[in-house]
């Protein structure tokens, strides 16, 4: 299972960030989205000290769940909203956008295409999530997404587990031996491992771009 590389996720960050910020696109606040959503993958870094590192350190739901969580309490809960007085409306867009970019392009686009350890560290365990949904004319609805759990009828989501970062070794350009059995190993820093990489690329850089002119045609 090949994983997009961070070149990718930055243009599907690109992509949201220019559907999702309205007022607040500008310069400043898609650099922010952008540093956000590649954030993560310098969990590859960690993987060269420590068995739980890539895909599991930085690649985890509990980051943005609490980066949320602290927007919410600052807006609702606190007198006087720390990020409203120093950033104002634009602030609070741009994080609750980063945010959604660290879901969606830094763990969404990787647990589907690749295996992360999104739980870690409540759960230490990497899953990989796929399947497929398809109209039959004699079969009805097919689909593989969710599966029955039992004979009650009740349904579970069927992520497949790969293995604990134990077991789970992920080669990198940082780090091309995790295991440290080759002698010479090749350090390959993927751009494109497939069509749909490329084409979601030129798709989100294009847009991004367009959003870019647009806002200057309207100054």
């Amino acid at each position: 299972m090949s994983m997009p590389s961070t070149i990718v996720h930055l243009a599907f960050a690109g992509l949201l960030a220019s559907a999702l910020l309205g007022f607040a696109f500008d310069r400043r606040s898609v650099a922010i989205v952008l540093a956000v959503t590649a954030f993560p993958d310098l969990d590859a870094f960690v993987a060269l000290y420590t068995t739980v590192g890539h895909r599991a350190a930085l690649h985890n739901v509990w980051i943005p769940l609490l980066y949320s969580a602290l927007l919410w309490v600052d807006i609702n809960l606190r007198d006087r909203s720390f990020v409203r007085e120093r950033f104002g409306a634009w602030g609070v867009r741009v994080i609750w956008v980063s945010a959604v970019c660290y879901v969606l392009s830094a763990i969404a686009l990787d647990i589907v295409n690749g295996v992360l350890n999104p739980l870690w560290p409540v759960h230490d365990q990497f899953y990989h999530i796929d399947g497929k949904l398809e109209l039959s004319d004699q079969r009805g609805i097919v689909q593989t997404f969710i599966e029955t759990g039992d004979d009650s009828g009740s349904t579970i989501p069927a992520p497949e587990s790969v293995g604990s970062s134990e077991e789970v070794d992920l080669s990198t350009g940082v780090n091309p031996d995790p295991g440290g059995t080759e002698e010479d190993p090749e350090r390959l820093f993927p751009v494109f491992r497939a069509g749909w990489e490329l084409m979601l690329f030129v798709v989100g850089t294009t847009v991004t771009a367009t959003r870019f002119a647009l806002e200057r045609d309207s100054e």
